[in-house]
C-alpha cells in the first residue's frame, strides 16, 4: 500500500501498511530472482548482460524480473470465504490525509494525447471490477482482500497513452509518490479502487482511491492517489521507499 512513512524503512513501529510484502513462500522466489539478476552479469547472457548493463535508465530488477512477468496473465484468484478482513495492517506515520469526496478529482497526463480530470461519480461511470487477492507486505505478512474499481488500463485508455510512454508515476494527497513499468499497470488486475471487501473504502484504507493489484509489493499500491502522469522516462526520483533503498520493480 502506498503511505509512506518512516526516515527508517527497518523500524516497523514506522512502516506504513502500504508496505506490504510477500508472504513466506513469495519471500525465496523474489531472493532468487535478485541473485539471478546478478548471476547474469557474471555467467555471461551476453546480449543480455549487455542490456543489462547498458540500460541505465531502467533499474536492474526490472530488466530480470520483466523476462518472466505475463502482462496478460490473470493472478489466480481466492474465494469471498477466503477474506481475511482483520489481517490488513493500517499505519501511517503521517496520518490519513482529510479529502472531500466531492471535491476530489483524479487527473491522469503527463505522455498521453488526452489528460483527464475526473471526479468520484466518473469513475464509478465506468466499468466496475472486483478481485479476491492477496497482499503482500515487505514486513512479511499478508491479507487476502477483495478490491473493487475500475481497472487502470481502462483509465489509461481513454487518456490515449503516446508511444513513448513506458512508465506511470502516483502521486499522494499525503506527498507519497510511486513509480510503476507500464507493462504491470496494465495488467488487467491492476484496479484504482474505492471499494474494500464490499464496502466503500475508507479513509484509513486509502478512500477515496487507491492502488490494488496482485502484481506488485504493497508499498507500491498507493493510496489516497489524485494524480497519475505517464512518462517515457524514470526520474531521480521513483518512489518513496525506492529512494531509501527499496527495490523498484518489486514484483510477485
Amino acid at each position: 500500500m502506498s503511505s509512506q512513512n518512516s526516515s527508517d524503512p527497518n523500524l516497523n513501529s514506522n512502516l506504513d501498511p502500504n508496505l506490504d510484502l510477500d508472504d513466506t513462500d513469495l519471500v525465496p522466489r523474489r531472493r532468487f530472482l535478485t541473485l539471478a539478476g546478478a548471476g547474469l552479469l557474471t555467467i555471461g547472457f551476453g546480449s543480455l548482460a549487455e542490456g543489462v548493463v547498458g540500460g541505465l535508465s531502467e533499474p536492474l530488477n526490472q530488466q530480470v524480473e520483466s523476462l518472466i512477468f505475463k502482462p496478460q496473465q490473470p493472478v489466480p484468484e481466492f474465494s469471498i470465504g477466503a477474506i481475511e478482513p482483520d489481517k490488513l495492517i493500517v499505519n501511517s506515520f503521517r496520518g490519513t490525509p482529510a479529502i472531500d469526496p466531492l471535491a476530489y478529482r483524479l487527473t491522469i497526463g503527463g505522455e498521453v494525447n488526452q489528460p483527464l480530470s475526473l471526479n468520484m461519480q466518473d469513475l464509478k461511470n465506468l466499468p466496475f471490477v472486483d478481485m479476491v487477492i492477496r497482499h503482500v507486505c515487505v514486513e512479511g505478512w499478508a491479507a487476502i482482500v477483495q478490491w473493487g474499481g475500475v481497472r487502470l488500463r481502462d483509465l489509461v485508455a481513454i487518456a490515449q497513452p503516446s508511444a513513448q510512454a513506458k512508465y506511470v508515476y502516483f502521486y499522494s494527497a499525503d506527498g507519497y509518490y510511486e513509480s510503476w513499468d507500464l507493462g504491470s499497470a496494465m495488467h488487467p488486475q491492476t484496479l484504482m479502487a474505492y471499494q474494500k471487501n464490499g464496502q466503500e473504502l475508507t479513509p484509513e484504507y486509502g478512500a477515496p482511491l487507491r492502488l490494488a493489484s496482485p502484481v506488485k509489493l504493497g508499498y507500491k499500491l498507493s493510496k489516497w492517489v489524485t494524480k497519475i502522469e505517464l512518462r517515457s522516462e524514470l526520474g531521480q526520483r521513483r518512489g518513496y521507499w525506492e529512494d531509501l533503498g527499496y527495490e523498484w520493480y518489486a514484483g510477485l
